[in-house]
């Protein structure tokens, strides 16, 4: 991967907070779910239940496959990325701790929270290793995608 194009990743990775990840449900179909996420370079992090169909789907396949976008009015102004990649969960207290801190600063502008934060105990955290990133890039012509394997 070049210089310019980790750039860009990272920007956009910096830019949004939220994420659409799809798992393999048992049947084999698809579930798509919206997530917050928070990341350290190319590696995303994102939480849910303990039990959640999210981390049972996971349990038994860690493949996922994730988009990061946003909308826009001007149809040649859409970025964004998708992403093949694992999620595996976080067993490393002092990683799971250090991705629960990070979460909040991801929200500067947002209310106190009703509650506090969760403990790693209270849910399952996950860390999300891209394979392959396709950069989406309108800008540089319609549909223009620049494929980056990980």
């Amino acid at each position: 991967m070049d210089d310019e194009t980790r750039r860009k990743i990272l920007a956009l990775l910096e830019q949004h907070r939220i994420m659409t990840v799809a798992t393999l449900r048992p049947d084999g179909w698809p579930q798509a779910t919206t997530v917050g996420y928070v990341n350290d370079g190319l590696t995303l992090y994102f939480l849910c239940g303990l039990d959640s169909q999210k981390a049972r789907n996971l349990a038994r396949d860690d493949r996922i496959s994730l988009t990061i976008d946003h909308d826009t009015a001007d149809l040649m102004a859409i970025t964004g990325l998708s992403m093949a990649a694992h999620a595996r969960a976080v067993d490393d207290r002092a990683e799971a701790e250090k991705v629960l801190r990070m979460l909040p600063l991801k929200y500067p502008d947002a209310p106190p929270l009703p509650m506090k934060m969760p403990s790693p105990d209270d849910v399952r955290l996950f860390r999300v290793t891209p394979t392959v990133i396709s950069v989406l890039d309108y800008s540089k012509g319609f549909g223009h995608t620049d494929l980056v394997t990980c």
